[in-house]
């Protein structure tokens, strides 16, 4: 008999942190109708293959100014809500939630004027976490409680 795998309950909005991006307390938005996941990113070119860009913008307290390279990337097309069709480069990074660290596929999207920088998609959810759309914060709140202990 095959054994089930509890799904951690994740609320509508929380926080996230991307330690290879050097991002922390990033405001996420758990969008169940997205299928990607993806990420507030400016100043994206590639040169030679590699592509670089700077994630968020001045307006963001979380903002560093530190422009990353990546070698490993891919371009997908990606179908907004609102049903047109954009190609965006994908970069394999990662991410934690709940103190548990899990790899996750990002788009690098201009996601400014956008309340949220960061959206989960459910490629990213699926077989992981359940949404509970009246929480918040669950996965901020484990991290505050378990670095106040």
């Amino acid at each position: 008999m095959k054994e089930k795998k509890i799904k951690k309950e994740i609320g509508r909005v929380d926080k996230a942190d991307f330690p290879l991006l050097k991002l922390e307390n990033i405001d996420i938005k758990i969008d169940t109708g997205a299928f990607t996941s993806s990420i507030h990113c400016k100043n994206v070119i590639v040169e030679n293959n590699y592509l670089k860009c700077t994630f968020l913008d001045e307006e963001h307290p979380s903002y560093h100014e530190k422009e990353f390279i990546f070698d490993a990337y891919d371009v997908r097309v990606v179908r907004s809500s609102n049903g047109e069709t954009q190609t965006r480069y994908r970069i394999l990074t990662e991410i934690i939630l709940f103190n548990q660290t899990y790899p996750i596929f990002l788009t690098l999207s201009d996601r400014g004027e956008m309340k949220y920088p960061v959206l989960i998609g459910r490629k990213f959810l699926n077989k992981k976490f359940v949404v509970d759309i009246n929480a918040t914060n669950k996965s901020y709140k484990l991290k505050t409680k378990v670095a106040s202990n």
